[in-house]
């Protein structure tokens, strides 16, 4: 869970502003539209406004300056919502694992279960 979650109205505005989800993808990919969609639903979902930075990422020095982990990947506040640790970075697909078997993009559900710690509550 992200560091710094408080509970107070105000401090959740502030931290939907503060907050930056960014899909990493490389123009090629054939998931990361799909990808796109559930990442707009799960933040529907969640209630979340804010927008989303697409990033392409298209040589292996761009793969290694974002910490490309496979495309589609899904960063908040430059974090992997899915961490792995690499010692090296390129353009290639990335498979997730869902309850559906393998997948070239997160279910709606598996992205909530990872955006929602990152949301602060206005309750």
């Amino acid at each position: 869970m992200p560091t710094g979650c408080g509970v107070s109205g105000q401090d959740s505005v502030r931290n939907e502003i503060e907050m930056k989800i960014t899909l990493l993808y490389f123009d090629g990919c054939p998931s990361w539209q799909a990808a796109l969609e559930n990442l707009r639903s799960a933040m529907k979902q969640e209630d979340l406004d804010i927008p989303i930075d697409l990033t392409a990422v298209n040589s292996d020095k761009e793969a290694a300056d974002t910490k490309l982990l496979g495309s589609p990947s899904f960063q908040i506040n430059g974090q992997d919502l899915w961490p792995e640790e690499r010692s090296s970075y390129s353009i290639n697909c990335r498979v997730y694992v869902t309850d559906k078997g393998l997948m070239g993009w997160p279910t709606v559900g598996m992205l909530r279960e990872k955006i929602h710690p990152w949301k602060r509550s206005s309750i």
